[in-house]
């Protein structure tokens, strides 16, 4: 293997450390997102509403498209992405749902613990 420029790999380092920002950045924004979805999981279990909501998850397809599009993202990437990360949700609300079955009723701010974990992202979206 040739010896690297200094140059180049300044500029390799420089452009790795704001890949490495900006994934630190999605980690916790999805783990702000999981919060809210499990609140939501929370109070459709409280009313038994069902864990999914098909024609909300295709709006937000759509939007999350329409997003990627703008962002010159591929859509079909974003879609992916997406629906992998509404499948989880889904997982989660109805572990809330399955929880509050099994008590009876939820507590107060209950909420199932966990976000996406190393086994859901090889298992892939359901």
């Amino acid at each position: 293997m040739s010896e690297i420029d200094e140059s180049v790999r300044a500029e390799l380092t420089r452009l790795r450390e704001s890949i490495d920002n900006i994934d630190a950045a999605v980690v916790h924004m999805l783990a702000e997102r999981f919060k809210c979805t499990q609140q939501v999981g929370v109070l459709k279990a409280e009313h038994h509403l069902p864990p999914a909501d098909p024609a909300r998850e295709a709006r937000q397809i759509a939007r999350l498209r329409q997003l990627a599009e703008n962002a010159k993202l591929d859509p079909a990437f974003a879609e992916k992405l997406l629906s992998f990360i509404i499948a989880e949700v889904i997982r989660h609300h109805e572990t809330i749902a399955d929880g509050a079955v099994a008590d009876g009723a939820v507590a107060d701010g209950a909420v199932a613990e966990g976000t996406p974990t190393d086994r859901t992202l090889t298992d892939g979206a359901r």
